[in-house]
């Protein structure tokens, strides 16, 4: 019965992500019908959409656009105490949470030492957490078609236009899904509402204040676009944001739907669908084989306390079952989101998640992400490739030489630096190691999830870390800016690099890059350069845990 649940889900997503990807291929190539309003938004902001950028110039509008959307969301937050709509009268944020925060949301990873229903006004949570959403994962997607171009497009110096990547994004694929999505949920109770919090007595005779808002708009663009934040401090957990087994479906769903149709457009893109369906293979093996290891411990449980399975931290209308799927989900996908406290996963679930998180959240990834972050991937395959058979390496007709190969693995070192260094700096200094809340491997473990989340621009933590330290709410705000953006320049320039070659017949020597060999491939190199580089530290942390809990030990 399990397998086929899971069986169904990844019927569904799969079956919707073909149609999606359609569609975006249809938009991207550009529909007369919505030309007009796409030339009347750029050109009232000052931009000429017909003006192609090199990969410098496509980077320079990448980080310029994302630096004013920083300083503006920081500006928010520290005023929003003076600003209206804030029924609830809270006050601005002190500097290095604010700092934290328009970090997280403009890096995608939205990383929450906050809790939101606590310390945000309505005006924080729309005009800045949601606006933020919308425009961070449109600049992923962007990101994706730029990185796409120069592997697939004819020969030429540029990668398109920015801005038109960007409002196509969000005008055309974000802003509708994320319509009707928040339409049902909002059906299925999620509020949706400028009134503040309301007052309740309980049966005990006390009163109880129930925060609630404008969430169902939020939650809709979080899930689509790999955001994660939650509006409320426990995320998707809270009945207010996840309120059903229907919304819990249509959440898990959503936050691998786009992922999962880049794949798809991708192929569409390189005039080889094939192309497209090898790329999510080498995805999708690797998604199952850690949710079968998720699965397999939480429905197995702890022996030592008792029979059965492991629903600590977990939410009774959802079991072991959705809330391992959840967990996979969201740490494959970039998300972040949880509907059950990681910190209670058994030591292996939590494992899984860190290596999700650590080989650069590329099992789907983000909007985007994933596939600007596999295609890191596919050039040092085809590299490896090239050198086991003694020839220039190529993809899709184009060589692949040191250049290439040079920025490939610049931009793959972006993750041991901020796990591996930001990780030890912290296990070893007393201000850091105060947000640690067990001793032993489970501590190291909380340290080592806290730093892969920031760095993969996921957002999750184990639920004991202490996040609002200023010294991690400004340590892992420089972390996630090196995970977002010492991925995204390296891969334009290799874009710019391989877009100016010319494409390369294909002949009987040509190592082909569609099949099972290059699946295999492309995940042995997935694995041995991602997760293997985090083998040893993942050894005193969760597998550590795990012997201990083997041998009828506990911390």
């Amino acid at each position: 019965m399990t397998i086929l649940a899971y069986g169904l889900y990844f019927a569904a997503l799969v079956s919707a992500a073909l149609l999606l990807a359609l569609w975006m291929a249809r938009v991207y190539d550009g529909l007369p019908a919505l030309a007009r309003i796409e030339r009347g938004v750029l050109r009232a902001a000052g931009v000429n959409p017909d003006r192609s950028m090199t990969w410098p110039a496509y980077a320079m509008a990448v980080l310029a656009f994302n630096l004013a959307g920083f300083v503006l969301l920081y500006t928010l937050l520290r005023l929003q105490g003076a600003l209206p709509l804030n029924p609830d009268g809270i006050g601005g944020m002190a500097p290095d949470l604010a700092f934290n925060t328009a970090v997280s949301f403009v890096t995608n990873t939205n990383w929450q030492a906050y809790s939101g229903e606590a310390q945000l006004s309505y005006l924080s949570q729309m005009a800045g957490l949601t606006v933020q959403n919308f425009v961070s994962a449109g600049t992923g997607m962007a990101v994706a078609l730029a990185v796409v171009r120069g592997f697939t497009a004819a020969k030429g110096t540029t990668l398109g236009n920015f801005w038109l990547d960007l409002t196509r994004s969000v005008l055309w694929i974000l802003l509708p899904l994320s319509a009707l999505l928040a339409l049902f949920l909002a059906a299925q109770g999620v509020p949706q509402t400028l009134h503040g919090a309301i007052t309740a007595s309980t049966l005990e005779g006390a009163e109880q204040v129930i925060a609630r808002g404008p969430a169902a708009a939020q939650i809709a663009i979080k899930q689509l676009g790999t955001n994660g934040g939650g509006f409320f401090g426990v995320n998707s957990a809270h009945p207010f944001e996840n309120p059903t087994i229907a919304s819990n479906l249509a959440q898990c769903l959503s936050l691998l739907l786009i992922p999962v149709a880049f794949c798809f457009l991708f192929g569409r893109m390189a005039g080889d669908r094939r192309q497209g369906w090898a790329i999510f293979a080498a995805m999708a093996v690797m998604f199952v084989a850690g949710l079968a290891v998720i699965h397999w411990a939480e429905v197995a449980g702890n022996p030592l306390l008792g029979q059965g399975a492991n629903m600590e931290g977990k939410e009774q209308r959802f079991g072991a079952m959705l809330s391992a799927l959840w967990a996979a989900s969201t740490t494959a996908a970039s998300n972040g989101a949880v509907n059950a406290m990681h910190d209670s996963f058994m030591p292996l679930s939590g494992m899984v998640m860190m290596v999700f998180m650590q080989i650069g959240e590329v099992i789907f990834g983000g909007v985007g992400s994933g596939l600007y972050g596999m295609l890191l991937y596919v050039v040092l395959a085809v590299f490896l490739a090239g050198l086991m058979v003694g020839r220039t390496p190529e993809y899709l007709g184009r060589k692949v030489e040191a250049r290439e190969v040079t920025l490939a693995v610049l931009a793959f070192l972006s993750m041991p630096l901020g796990i591996l260094v930001g990780g030890a700096i912290a296990a070893t200094v007393p201000q850091a190691l105060a947000a640690v809340q067990d001793a032993g491997p489970h501590g190291l473990s909380e340290i080592l999830y806290a730093y892969s989340s920031a760095t993969g621009n996921n957002g999750s933590a184990f639920g004991g870390w202490g996040a609002a330290l200023p010294w991690h709410t400004t340590a892992l705000g420089l972390v996630m800016l090196l995970g977002r953006y010492a991925m995204i320049v390296p891969l334009l320039a290799i874009a710019g690099s391989m877009v100016r070659k010319t494409r390369a017949p294909v002949t009987t020597g040509t190592f082909p890059t569609h099949g099972p060999l290059f699946v295999t491939l492309l995940v042995l190199t997935v694995l041995i350069l991602g997760a293997l580089t985090f083998f040893p530290v993942l050894a005193l942390g969760p597998i550590a845990e795990e012997t201990a809990r083997a041998a009828g030990q506990s911390f």
